[in-house]
């Protein structure tokens, strides 16, 4: 796999407003690790190997535990997640898979109960952002530190 273009170098005009964004969603208010845990789930469905790599170190600085990124994938099936989290994890599902899911009624009846309406947007603009920012790095084929030595 070969990297197609640096979006960063190529248009920084473009990229520094998406960047800012991303630097204001990422202090909307939401728990650190709650953030890590929806990008990283997000990154997981999509397949963005950058994505993944960059969040998992980062909720390892937040103090997140090896047995719960282990288990992000099988987040149902596990008891280390809050109805919180499980609440965000699901509505993350729904809308990066949305064409699938539609994001089912019974999906946000659970985020209703666990998020106030400031909080759902925020969870919501996160979520997308984290969906296209994987799009960018699938799309320009971003790579992850260990893939970049590989490369070389």
């Amino acid at each position: 796999m070969t990297q197609r273009l640096n979006p960063f170098t190529t248009s920084p005009a473009a990229m520094q407003p998406w960047i800012e964004l991303g630097k204001t969603i990422q202090t909307n208010g939401l728990e650190p690790l709650l953030r890590e845990l929806v990008m990283t789930r997000a990154a997981q469905i999509n397949g963005c190997t950058f994505c993944i790599h960059h969040h998992i170190a980062d909720a390892r600085k937040h103090g997140e535990t090896e047995d719960r990124l282990h288990l992000l994938s099988a987040w149902r099936e596990s008891t280390l997640y809050s109805d919180r989290e499980r609440a965000a994890l699901a509505w993350t599902e729904a809308l990066t898979l949305v064409s699938e899911t539609h994001a089912p009624d019974d999906v946000y009846e659970v985020l209703n109960e666990h998020f106030t309406a400031d909080e759902q947007i925020n969870l919501t603009l996160l979520i997308a952002q984290t969906n296209a920012w994987n799009r960018i790095n699938i799309g320009f084929r971003r790579f992850h530190p260990a893939e970049r030595k590989k490369a070389a």
